[in-house]
């Protein structure tokens, strides 16, 4: 197959097998053609190279700028308010090429600004959003930390002390995605004053702040992830999100970027599974392609129910995000959900490959080290496992 012909722009994917796109309204399904399209011809060329190299390519963001797609389901100043069905189709789209620009995109457009949107005063949204929106900020989001990942909300140790009309920051935060390179990290701090979390929107040359980026990653190596030291770090009080008095609105937040993650996961389980049909249908083995064995076709074809169950959980919670309805265990079980058939996609992917399976230049390979960092990141598992336990029985197995 010709260079051309690997990366020609299919309008209509066949892993799309009941049509979830049909859902959309028509300018909808156009913008999720012109992501295709971009991701196609312009991400799909290069990313193993800067996959390898563990660096992001900067000079593809004005492209994502003009797709418009930043804080997409949001409608606050600058934002395009254009839903969670089309804005989880989106986010399933970008990681069906790439899942790092998948996450880059989350993480900037899901939890950053969806901290200023759902934290941030009127006057915080117009000063932030319409550039962030633009993609002429970057944002980060700065919760997780070195001691702390799914259990947050009560471990959480960065502190935030009042002084005068400054707040002091001291503390560490860990794997935050953007930080190497963010214009701007919204860092969650507990008050000392009244124990609460809050929101904090930290600029980039502040003093007091110093990012480390995270080396030697085997995962969604082009996310530059990094490592942020906090030390009596001054922050103006107009930087406090002034509508985040608690870890309530941090959950609100991760309610909506946690239904993000499980399209993601949709999204690597769908380019794993495209790439490994296009392999079976040009390998031949004994005289013809293997696309045409038994077992290669069971393969195929658990890859496809996991792909399309995956998008029927997340495209009807999405509705329910629409209609104001989602609740944490709607967005955790299609977290938990999402992702553990995404692994078990990616793994029957390169199962198919055989050996070819672990070249980079089949790309299923990066998809099954992707895989690894989605399944973990925005709660794990057994914490989502949880929280939906706690749902059905109404009793609480935190400990």
């Amino acid at each position: 197959m010709s260079e051309l012909d690997d990366h020609q722009v299919d309008d209509s994917p066949f892993s799309d097998f009941l049509g979830f796109e049909l859902l959309l309204e028509e300018q909808d399904r156009e913008l999720l053609s012109r992501v295709r399209a971009f991701m196609t011809r312009e991400v799909e060329p290069v990313i193993n190279d800067y996959w390898t190299r563990a660096e992001f390519p900067h000079e593809l963001v004005p492209g994502i700028a003009e797709l418009g797609i930043a804080g997409l389901a949001y409608d606050g100043p600058g934002c395009p308010a254009r839903g969670a069905l089309v804005d989880g189709l989106v986010a399933m789209e970008l990681a069906r090429v790439d899942p790092s620009i998948g996450t880059f995109m989350g993480v900037h457009g899901g939890l950053a600004m969806g901290s200023i949107q759902i934290g941030g005063s009127d006057e915080q949204r117009e000063r932030w959003l319409p550039a962030m929106a633009r993609m002429e900020l970057i944002g980060a989001f700065g919760l997780t930390e070195p001691e702390t990942g799914s259990a947050i909300s009560q471990g959480l140790a960065t502190s935030a002390t009042r002084d005068g009309d400054e707040w002091v920051l001291n503390g560490d935060k860990k794997w935050i995605g953007n930080a190497a390179f963010a214009d701007l990290v919204v860092i969650w701090a507990r008050d000392t004053e009244d124990g609460q979390v809050k929101g904090f929107v930290v600029e980039k040359g502040t003093e007091g702040v110093e990012f480390v980026k995270q080396e030697d990653k085997i995962a969604l190596r082009v996310v530059q992830n990094a490592e942020i030291h906090l030390r009596d770090a001054r922050v103006p009080e107009a930087n406090r999100l002034q509508r985040a008095e608690s870890f309530r609105t941090t959950a609100d937040v991760l309610r909506v970027t946690r239904m993000g993650v499980a399209w993601q996961a949709a999204g690597c389980a769908r380019g794993a599974f495209e790439h490994a049909l296009r392999y079976t249908k040009q390998r031949q083995q004994f005289g013809r392609p293997i696309a045409g064995f038994q077992l290669v076709q069971d393969l195929l074809v658990k890859m496809l129910s996991n792909v399309t169950a995956a998008t029927a959980m997340n495209a009807r919670a999405s509705q329910l995000q629409d209609a104001g309805q989602l609740r944490d265990e709607h967005a955790s079980l299609c977290k938990a959900h999402s992702t553990v058939r995404m692994r078990e996609a990616v793994g029957w992917a390169r199962e198919v490959l055989g050996g070819n399976g672990i070249l980079l230049e089949h790309h299923v390979g990066r998809f099954v080290a992707d895989a690894e960092a989605i399944y973990s990141y925005e709660g794990t598992r057994e914490v989502n496992t949880l929280i939906v336990g706690r749902a059905i029985t109404g009793e609480s197995a935190f400990v």
